[in-house]
């Protein structure tokens, strides 16, 4: 099945690529984004449309794609989950946060490196990765819950932070 984006994104795609009218490979970071947010991964296949639709070769929207850590290679979970694992937070246990919510939601973390950070549920209700700052340093240990923001994150509450989403 060819990879196909739905009318209204295209449309999206078009008007923010009519911001950069002197160079259209300035345009592949926010098409990135729009096919992130809709699909929730960046594919090999979307890779190649948007190479297409700017006129560029696959490897120039690849290698965004690889160097910037917010694009995810591959699908996530239902619901998403992002520790913060820089200093203050690591200080205050986000590092024990990261165990505990992975033992509560029956994520194995062994497989991960710095190229897949990501770690799904084997039911693939859960994902998660650590995230360098989530800009909260006086209240960590912080996570993010899909676009649900979180401070003080005591590791003992994960299981009731996983709870609120079913």
């Amino acid at each position: 099945m060819a990879f196909e984006v739905p009318a209204e994104l295209e449309k999206r795609m078009d008007e923010a690529i009519s911001h950069y009218p002197v160079s259209k490979r300035s345009a592949v970071l926010p098409l990135l984004h729009l096919l992130q947010h809709h699909f929730r991964f960046i594919s090999d296949e979307a890779v190649a449309w948007v190479a297409a639709k700017l006129g560029l070769e696959p490897i120039q929207v690849l290698e965004v794609v690889t160097f910037y850590p917010g694009f995810r290679q591959t699908a996530p979970g239902k619901f998403h989950i992002r520790v913060c694992r820089t200093l203050s937070c690591a200080m205050a246990g986000s590092y024990e946060l990261m165990e505990s919510l992975c033992q509560k939601a029956g994520i194995d973390r062994s497989h991960t490196d710095h190229h897949h950070p990501i770690a799904v549920s084997q039911d693939g209700k859960y994902s998660i990765e650590f995230a360098e700052c989530l800009a909260s340093c006086g209240f960590g240990p912080v996570c993010m819950v899909e676009d649900d923001f979180y401070e003080k994150v005591a590791p003992e509450k994960a299981g009731e932070l996983l709870a609120k989403y079913t």
